[in-house]
């Protein structure tokens, strides 16, 4: 029986430092998502036609306490019926409260998480739950067996420190070849999560994010990276777009493409 996809959007940017605005991104990812002006499918050869695609909708959050909890149980109703659960920033603090749920449902997982910044801070101006943290938050509660992250470029002491802390492979975006999305494999024992982040991607091919870090990623090599998987994709999740810097809507269509990946890596490892 193929794996239900569902599709849950995460409008929040409370968490968000610099510049808010990426609690307006679900929607404008969804409408480049099913737009016929795009093609409907894969580069997997999975058509979106052939995929149990459950459009969750947006969640009702509401920039107070109980924002965590209402995630928490969206994402945990979604991987308890045996979904794979696509989230649709919002900033990337939404991930922590995904990964308890999803933790909660299948165990420590593998993640994969692509990114210019490693999110790994303590703190970041007085806020634990900064979009700048998410991942030393998973790491510090046993949410992941492993964190390999990929296109970082903003390491300095505090995260070195951190990454070593938690035993996290960082790929840094200087030590990539060109193509080595096609050239190199990576390999996950269990269960696995991928995170996108936006700003992660170079900003000539994504400018609709807050925070634009030049020498970054290309959309063939994470689209080949995402190719190349055999694994068991279990969740997923796309931030950090932020339409107010977004061109013709160019970075909410790369988000659109990417979670038609996702869901097609979903669709064939079930």
């Amino acid at each position: 029986m193929a794996r239900r996809i569902d599709l849950i959007g995460a409008p929040t940017d409370v968490h968000s430092s610099y510049l808010r605005g990426s609690a307006h991104a679900p929607p404008l990812i969804r409408a480049a998502l099913f737009n016929d002006a795009y093609g409907s499918a894969s580069e997997r050869g999975v058509e979106m036609a052939d995929i149990q695609l459950n459009d969750c909708g947006d969640l009702d959050l509401r920039e107070d306490a109980g924002d965590d909890e209402r995630i928490r149980e969206a994402i945990a109703a979604s991987a308890g019926a045996g979904a794979a659960p696509i989230s649709l920033g919002g900033d990337h603090a939404v991930t922590y409260p995904i990964l308890q749920a999803i933790a909660a449902c299948h165990g420590p997982v593998d993640i994969l998480h692509f990114d210019a910044h490693p999110d790994l801070y303590d703190s970041y101006e007085g806020d634990k739950r900064s979009h700048a943290s998410p991942f030393a938050r998973i790491m510090e509660e046993g949410l992941a067996a492993s964190l390999t992250q990929i296109g970082i470029r903003t390491l300095n002491t505090h995260l070195r420190e951190q990454a070593e802390r938690f035993g996290v492979t960082i790929h840094e975006m200087k030590d990539l070849p060109p193509g080595w999305g096609a050239a190199r494999t990576f390999e996950f024992e269990r269960p696995l999560y991928v995170s996108i982040d936006l700003d992660g991607f170079d900003p000539a091919y994504a400018p609709g994010v807050s925070h634009h870090e030049p020498g970054g990623l290309t959309p063939r090599d994470v689209i080949d990276c995402l190719l190349r998987l055999d694994a068991n994709l279990i969740g997923a999740d796309v931030v950090e777009l932020n339409p107010v810097h977004d061109v013709n809507g160019m970075t909410a269509v790369l988000a659109a493409k990417l979670a038609k990946e996702l869901a097609a890596l979903a669709y064939a490892s079930a």
